[in-house]
C-alpha cells in the first residue's frame, strides 16, 4: 500500500531535484563555452545559439520550443523527430480530453463512496488510504454508480479513437509535404532489389540487372548499383581512417609544442610495441605518414579486388523521376514473388550493408529463430539477472576472487558493497538490454537502420510491459495476497471467481503504485535530458585532458540522434499504465499530463537544439507508435471488463463493444492510413520537382564510403554503367549485344 506522506516526499523530493536542473540548464546554457552541449545542432549547422540564450529571462527557452512553427522543426531536426514530438502532443491531448469527464464525474464519485471502510471493519489487515479513497475500488459493488465509470470508459475509448485519426491523418499530411518537397532526394529515385536469381552464364551481375529493368522499364530506368562483399574491405578502410587520425593527432601534438622559446617544438615519439607500451621508439609522424601510404595501396587493392569478385544478389537500381521508382516499388516483377523482390529505397545513410544480400530464405529462418530468443528473453529474464545477483553477493566474489578479500573486509566498504553490488549489477545488465535486443534485430537481415530501431523499439517494448506493467500487476498481486489464497484454500468456497475477486480486490492498490511510478518518472528523467549535466561534465573532461585536432574536440561534444529504441517504449510504457487505470483511479490523468506536457516542451527543445539526426526514415515510426497507443486501449479496455465484473456490474457486458471496436479500428486504420508510410504514394510522387540531384550523386550516395576513394572506381567498372548521365537523360548508349540481352529476359528469373 502506497502511504500519501511516503508519496508526497518522494514527490516534493523530485520536484526540488527537478527545479536544480533546470536552473541549473538556465544558467549554463547562456555561458559561451558550453554552447556547444546545450545548441549542438546550431553549433554544426553554423547559426549558433538561439536568442533565448542571450536573454535574461530564465524560461525564454520554453516559449521558444512551443512557439517554433511545425515546419522549422521539421526543416531544423528532420520528420522523424517532429512525429517523435508530435507523439507526445496526441497523448497530452488524449488524456487532457479524458481528464474532463473522469476528474469532476468519477473522483467525486469514488470519495462520497465507502467500500474501503466497510472492507477495513471486516478485515483490519486491509488497510486503505491515499489515493485507494478516489479510485474505483473505493465504490461499492453492484450500485448503480458504476454507470458514471462505464461512461468514462466509453469517453476515454471515443476520446483517443478521434485522438488517433486525427493525428495519423496530420502524420500523412506531414510525410506527403516532406517527400513532394521540391528538392528531390536520392532515395525518391532508387529502389532496393533482394533475392536476384544467379546470372545466366553469357551475363554479369550488372548485365542481367540491367537487361531485367531495361526490359520491363524501358523509358525510365537508368542504371543499377550491385552490392558487393564489404566486410574484409572496411576492416582494412577502419584501420586506414584510424591512423590517419592517429597522424593528425601527432601533428596537432606537435604544433602545441612549439613555444616562443622552442620554436622547433619537439617531435612526439612513441613505442611500435603492442599499445604503445614496448618495442623501439619512433617518430610519431614519419611512422604515421609512412604506415598511412602503405595502407593506402592495401585500401585500393582491396577495393579493386571486392568490385570484381564479391558480387552479391541484391541491388539499387536507379530511375530518371519519382514516380517511376515509386511505380517500380510497388509492383511484383518476376512470376517468381520470392525472385526479384523490389522495395523502396532506404536513406543512404541507413543502409544495412551486410544485411542487403540475406535471401528471404535466410532471413524468415532467422526471424523465427530471433523472435523464440526475444520470447525466451522476456519471459525467463529474472533468470540471468538471479543468477547475476548471486555472483555478484560478497561471499560469492570473494570465492571467485579470493585476492578481494582484504578489500572487501574492510568495513565502510563492505558496507557499499552490500548496499550496492547487487543493484549495480541489475542496472548493469539492464543497460545492455537495448544493445542485445538491437543485436537481435540485425540478426533477422532487416536492410536499414530505421527498420532496426521499430524492431527493436518492439522488443523492448514486450519487455517492459511484460515485466514493468504485468509483472507488477500479476505478481505484486499475488505476492501481497499470499495470506487470502491460503485462507481461500484451506475454506470450502475456493472457486475460480473467489480467486478473480481477490485479485480485483488487489487493483486499486497496484494502481496507487503505478500512480507514485508515473509521477515521480518525469522530473528527475526529464531534468537531466534538459540539463545535460552529464554530456557537459564529459565534454570538459576530454577537452581538458585528452582531445587534441578539431576533430577529436567535435567527437567530444556530439550529441548523436534520439535513441527511438529506448525513449519510445518507455514513452509508451507511461501511456499504457496511464491508459489502464485512467477509469480505475483517474487521479493518474494528472500526472500523465505532467509527464506529456514536460516531455513535449523539453524534447521538442531538445529537437530544434541539441540531437542530431543519423538518417531520416520520412516518419515511418509512426504506424509503430499508433499501433501501441491501441493495444494500450484495448488492454485498458480490458482490464476494465475484467474489474466491472469482480465489482458486480450487472451491466459489465456493454464493455465488450469497446475491445471488438477496437480491433475494427486498428483494422480500418491499417488499410486506410499505414500503406502510405510503406511506399511513396503516385500521386505525391507525380508532384513536380524543381531540383533533382544528377544521377552520378544519386550513386555516389548508395556507393559504401570505402568504395569511394578513388575516382577509378567509377571511370573503370561496369558496376556504375551510366552513372555518369543525369536524372532526365537518355542520351545513355546501349550496345546490341544489351538490347539483344534485354529481350530475353524469361531466363534472369527461372528457378
Amino acid at each position: 500500500m502506497t502511504a500519501t506522506s511516503a508519496f508526497v516526499t518522494s514527490l516534493l523530493t523530485s520536484f526540488a531535484i527537478f527545479c536544480g536542473l533546470v536552473l541549473a540548464f538556465c544558467i549554463l546554457s547562456k555561458w559561451k563555452i558550453n554552447h556547444n552541449i546545450y545548441y549542438s545542432s546550431r553549433m554544426l549547422a553554423g547559426i549558433g545559439p538561439t536568442r533565448s540564450a542571450k536573454q535574461r529571462n530564465p524560461f525564454a527557452w520554453m516559449k521558444e520550443a512551443i512557439m517554433t512553427p511545425e515546419a522549422e522543426l521539421v526543416r531544423i531536426a528532420g520528420l522523424d523527430a517532429a512525429i517523435y514530438v508530435n507523439f507526445f502532443a496526441a497523448v497530452l491531448e488524449i488524456f487532457s480530453y479524458s481528464a474532463l469527464f473522469c476528474i469532476p464525474v468519477l473522483i467525486p464519485i469514488a470519495v462520497t463512496s465507502n467500500h474501503n471502510a466497510v472492507a477495513f471493519k471486516l478485515d483490519p489487515n486491509q488497510t486503505y488510504e491515499g489515493f485507494d479513497n478516489l479510485a474505483m475500488g473505493n465504490v461499492e459493488e453492484g450500485t448503480t454508480k458504476l454507470w458514471a465509470f462505464l461512461l468514462g470508459t466509453y469517453w476515454v475509448s471515443c476520446v483517443t479513437y478521434y485522438v488517433l485519426v486525427k493525428h495519423y491523418k496530420k502524420m500523412i499530411h506531414l510525410r506527403g509535404k516532406e517527400q513532394a518537397h521540391e528538392k528531390a532526394t536520392p532515395q525518391q529515385f532508387a529502389c532496393l532489389i533482394r533475392d536476384i536469381p544467379a546470372p545466366p552464364k553469357h551475363m554479369s551481375r550488372a548485365q542481367q540487372v540491367n537487361a531485367f529493368f531495361r526490359k520491363i522499364h524501358p523509358d525510365s530506368y537508368e542504371t543499377c548499383l550491385i552490392v558487393t562483399n564489404v566486410k574484409k574491405l572496411m576492416k582494412l578502410w577502419g584501420k586506414y581512417q584510424a591512423t590517419k587520425k592517429k597522424l593528425e593527432r601527432a601533428e596537432a601534438v606537435y604544433e602545441q609544442s612549439k613555444t616562443t622559446e622552442k620554436p622547433e617544438g619537439t617531435r612526439p615519439l612513441h613505442k611500435k610495441g603492442f599499445l604503445g607500451l614496448f618495442g623501439a621508439k619512433v617518430d610519431s609522424i614519419n611512422f604515421y605518414v609512412e604506415l598511412v601510404k602503405d595502407l593506402a595501396l592495401l585500401v585500393e587493392a582491396e577495393r579493386q579486388r571486392t568490385l570484381k569478385e564479391e558480387e552479391l544478389p541484391a541491388a539499387f537500381v536507379f530511375f530518371n523521376n519519382r514516380k517511376a521508382a515509386a511505380e517500380a516499388s510497388q509492383a511484383v516483377h518476376a512470376p517468381y514473388a520470392m525472385q526479384w523482390q523490389v522495395f523502396p529505397a532506404p536513406e543512404p545513410r541507413e543502409v544495412e550493408w551486410n544485411n542487403l544480400a540475406k535471401t528471404v530464405h535466410v532471413r524468415l529462418v532467422r526471424q523465427g529463430l530471433v523472435y523464440f530468443a526475444v520470447f525466451m528473453t522476456v519471459v525467463f529474464y529474472m533468470i540471468p539477472i538471479a543468477l547475476i545477483s548471486s555472483l555478484t553477493t560478497l561471499d560469492n566474489l570473494v570465492k571467485i576472487l579470493p585476492f578481494l578479500k582484504i578489500i572487501v573486509n574492510y568495513p565502510p566498504i563492505n558496507t557499499v558493497l552490500q548496499a550496492f553490488l547487487p543493484q549495480l549489477a541489475l542496472i548493469v545488465f539492464m543497460s545492455l538490454l537495448p544493445s542485445l535486443l538491437m543485436a537481435f534485430s540485425r540478426m533477422e537481415g532487416i536492410p536499414s537502420k530505421s527498420h532496426l530501431v521499430r524492431a527493436a523499439s518492439g522488443k523492448y517494448f514486450y519487455f517492459i510491459v511484460f515485466n514493468v506493467f504485468l509483472g507488477v500487476t500479476l505478481f505484486g498481486t499475488i505476492f501481497s495476497s499470499l495470506a487470502g489464497f491460503k485462507e481461500l484454500l484451506n475454506s470450502s468456497k475456493f472457486s475460480i471467481s473467489s480467486v478473480v475477486t481477490l485479485f480485483g480486490s488487489k487493483l486499486p492498490p497496484v494502481a496507487a503504485y503505478f500512480i507514485t511510478y508515473v509521477a515521480l518518472q518525469f522530473f528527475v528523467g526529464y531534468g537531466l535530458e534538459l540539463s545535460r549535466v552529464i554530456p557537459l561534465v564529459v565534454y570538459h573532461l576530454k577537452k581538458r585532458f585528452l582531445c587534441k585536432t578539431e576533430k577529436e574536440l567535435e567527437e567530444a561534444w556530439a550529441p548523436g540522434p534520439f535513441t527511438y529504441e529506448t525513449l519510445v517504449p518507455a514513452d509508451i510504457l507511461i501511456l499504457m499504465i496511464s491508459m489502464a487505470y485512467s477509469v480505475i483511479a483517474p487521479i493518474i490523468l494528472l500526472f500523465a499530463i505532467l509527464y506529456y506536457a514536460i516531455g513535449y516542451v523539453v524534447l521538442r527543445n531538445q529537437a530544434l537544439n541539441v540531437y542530431v539526426p543519423d538518417f531520416e526514415s520520412g516518419g515511418r515510426m509512426w504506424p509503430h507508435i499508433h499501433a501501441r497507443i491501441v493495444v494500450a486501449l484495448f488492454i485498458g479496455q480490458i482490464t476494465m471488463m475484467g474489474y466491472f465484473g469482480i465489482k458486480k456490474f450487472p451491466y459489465a457486458v456493454l464493455v465488450l463493444i469497446l475491445p471488438l471496436f477496437t480491433i475494427f479500428f486498428a483494422s480500418m486504420c491499417k488499410m486506410n492510413y499505414y500503406p502510405s508510410f510503406q511506399v511513396t504514394s503516385l500521386a505525391i510522387a507525380s508532384e513536380d520537382c524543381k531540383e533533382s540531384p544528377p544521377l552520378r550523386k544519386v550513386v555516389e550516395a548508395y556507393t559504401p564510403e570505402c568504395l569511394l576513394s578513388e575516382e577509378a572506381v567509377y571511370e573503370d567498372s561496369d558496376k556504375f554503367e551510366d552513372a555518369a548521365s543525369s536524372i532526365g537523360s537518355r542520351s545513355v548508349s546501349r550496345s546490341d549485344s544489351e538490347i539483344h540481352n534485354s529481350n530475353n529476359t524469361e531466363d534472369l528469373y527461372a528457378l
